[in-house]
Formats: structure tokens, C-alpha cells, sequence
């Protein structure tokens, strides 16, 4: 199961995307959810950061306190993937 990670400024607490970062997880068979989103965190470099999490559908949403930046992981399939390899 590959995952599509982007990491985005924020105006007004919304996504800007004036500057955008991408990463990839090519095989997160078999983790769960807190396992992807601390691969997804070590990729962004945002290990230890503490973050507000929301869960939109297919995607999450996270949003590390006193930074106006957002993170986006979510399924994407194979042939889509764009960014680092995480």
C-alpha cells in the first residue's frame, strides 16, 4: 500500500500550497495508522513534533502546533506517486 505525503504552508489555518514537499511510502503493508503517520513525520523531518490529527476520509490531516504548515498522507496508487522516497 503506497502513501502520498505532502507538507504545505497554511493562511488562515487552510492549506496554501505557495510552496509544497512531497514524499512517498512505497510499502506500509501491514502498518497501522500511528505507524504511517511516524514513517510520514521521520520523511518531513518532523520527528518529536507534537501534532493535532484529523482524519478526512482517506486522508490524514496534520497540523504541528505554533508552525502555520499542514501534512496530507493518503493512499495513493502506485503509478501516482510523486517525491522522496521515505
Amino acid at each position: 500500500m503506497p502513501f502520498q505525503i505532502e507538507v504545505t504552508d497554511t493562511f488562515g489555518g487552510e492549506a496554501n500550497y505557495c510552496w509544497v514537499r512531497r514524499y512517498r511510502i512505497t510499502d506500509a503493508t501491514g502498518l497501522t495508522d500511528a505507524q504511517i503517520i511516524r514513517r510520514a513525520k521521520k520523511a518531513a523531518g518532523w520527528t518529536g513534533v507534537r501534532c493535532a490529527r484529523d482524519d478526512i476520509g482517506e486522508t490524514l490531516a496534520l497540523r504541528p502546533r505554533g508552525v502555520c504548515q499542514i501534512m496530507f498522507v493518503s493512499y495513493c496508487e502506485p503509478e501516482h506517486l510523486e517525491g522522496v522516497e521515505a
